[in-house]
């Protein structure tokens, strides 16, 4: 089973997080997402258990614990969607298009000075 394990301390390291899920039970798979830019973790990760009983263990256990001083948010991971925007994406903010006036606001009315 795939798990998402998130609100991880950005400087935490694979071997933590494996440790930790192994005394669950056996761990197949722990991957740490990075940002690409930064090289720097996002503070996620994904951790596949062989056993699904075990792992469901781990999840009940481990939501909502005390990691490094953070809540970890622990929870069965969902499968990744085709359309990562899917469902908006960027909530209804419509782009161009539509007369939007001009003149930054200014008075355009002759000056009767």
């Amino acid at each position: 089973m795939d798990i998402y394990v998130g609100n991880l301390p950005y400087d935490i390291e694979e071997s933590f997080v494996r440790e930790t899920f192994e005394g669950f039970g056996a761990v197949e798979s722990v991957k740490i997402i990075m940002d690409h830019e930064t090289g720097r973790s996002k503070g996620f990760a994904f951790v596949t258990m062989t056993n699904d009983e075990e792992a469901r263990k781990a999840i009940e256990e481990l939501n909502g614990a005390d990691l490094d001083g953070r809540a970890v948010k622990v929870n069965e991971a969902r499968p990744k969607s085709d359309n990562p925007r899917q469902g908006g994406g960027r909530g209804g903010f419509q782009r161009g298009g539509g007369n939007r006036g001009g003149g930054g606001g200014r008075d355009r009315r002759p000056n009767r000075y």
